[in-house]
């Protein structure tokens, strides 16, 4: 049986697929990519089974400065209407709610670090997220936050900001959240904020570097649940073919 054609769009050269590469290997899937950093061309939507829409520092509000966000938004609405499985992380969920209709605006507080999330009563019952614990603690770094488009269902939410991921139909996923991130990953995260300088604005939910650093253990159970959830999203996607 032929593995799944998964395309991703990175916005930043630090943002990439992580964990979900060590996935796609061992599952035989192939990967394309649009690097909307190196001005990529978008695949043809026949030509992928799967979209996955990485994070970023920009906003879906940025148009102005960042044009390419319009297309990308367009090209994600077309492949959820076309049936793709679309998954977004961080960014890429902002963009899924706003392809979808719904008000994308800075959240009231950022959350930058390992803090913890909480099931909602359809996350508790969501086979997507059967193999995440409850509470459980993920790695955050966003400012942003997004109202649930019309017929979503709200799987999970946090202390700070409620909406931390939605489903949408059985083929469409949204993380505020990064399951990918491998410990490597974080460190990137770490040097790029030497340019932006989050961490040293403080806030409730923003962790310093050094207690990122101590959390990196997280980083193992974080991957392992993303597996899993790769896998429940490839089996709900066969069963709707």
């Amino acid at each position: 049986m032929p593995g799944l054609r998964i395309h991703y769009f990175q916005h930043l050269p630090h943002e990439d697929l992580g964990s979900i590469e060590n996935w796609v290997r061992a599952r035989g899937h192939t990967t394309t990519c649009t690097r909307f950093f190196a001005a990529d061309p978008f695949p043809a939507l026949d030509d992928i089974d799967w979209l996955i829409v990485m994070g970023g520092a920009m906003g879906v509000y940025d148009d102005d400065k960042f044009p390419w966000l319009r297309d990308e938004g367009a090209f994600i609405r077309s492949a959820i209407d076309a049936g793709k499985t679309v998954m977004g992380i961080c960014l890429g969920a902002q963009l899924i709610a706003h392809a979808l209709g719904a008000r994308v605006y800075p959240g009231p507080a950022k959350e930058i670090g390992w803090l913890p999330i909480s099931k909602t009563v359809a996350g508790r019952d969501s086979t997507l997220l059967a193999d995440m614990p409850d509470p459980f603690v993920v790695f955050q770094w966003h400012g942003d936050t997004f109202d649930l488009p019309d017929g979503a269902v709200w799987l999970a939410g946090s202390d700070a900001v409620a909406h931390q991921a939605f489903g949408y139909g059985e083929r469409v996923l949204a993380l505020q959240f990064h399951l990918e991130a491998t410990a490597k990953g974080v460190e990137d995260f770490l040097h790029e904020d030497g340019d932006h300088g989050e961490i040293a604005a403080g806030g409730l939910h923003v962790q310093p570097k050094d207690q990122i650093r101590a959390g990196m253990h997280n980083a193992e159970t974080t991957n392992r649940v993303m597996t899993a959830l790769l896998d429940r999203l490839a089996a709900a996607g066969s069963k709707t073919a």
